[in-house]
């Protein structure tokens, strides 16, 4: 089934931010990965200050709706600012409808990492549209 959730990033603090908005909701935390659990991405060994810092975690809040979050990586030149601490994160069905809504949304905006298959099994890429909204595609193997 395809989904939507919002998608946030921080810079260190997604433990603590997921905490705040789990009490705020009234619920919990139902997955949490930290950097250490996965394997090499390409990118070398982390610094140590790093590696216990939270590649992906999942909140459901209201309606079915799950926030999800991570935690930015300054060894990565990676740093928290307006236009790339919230994500909406689409799930479609297929990698045609995943590249479908790649290409849609990817038209005459800028930043981006193009779709392709990921360690966590999925087939995954993230744009910056022409607006300025980022939008990642999250397409689950079946």
């Amino acid at each position: 089934m395809a989904t939507v959730s919002t998608y946030l990033n921080f810079q260190g603090q997604t433990e603590e931010a997921l905490a705040f908005y789990a009490k705020a909701f009234g619920t919990q935390v139902t997955d949490l990965h930290r950097f250490s659990d996965m394997p090499a991405m390409g990118t070398g060994e982390l610094p140590a200050e790093e590696k216990n810092l939270v590649m992906h975690a999942e909140l459901p809040i209201l309606g079915g709706h799950t926030l999800m979050a991570t935690d930015m990586l300054r060894s990565m030149g990676q740093e928290v600012r307006i236009g790339n601490n919230t994500t909406l994160c689409l799930e479609p069905g297929s990698r045609e409808e995943a590249d479908r809504l790649y290409a849609a949304l990817s038209e005459g905006g800028s930043e981006g990492q193009p779709m392709g298959d990921m360690p966590w099994g999925a087939y995954w890429g993230v744009t910056l549209d022409r607006y300025g909204i980022r939008w990642m595609i999250n397409q689950q193997s079946a």
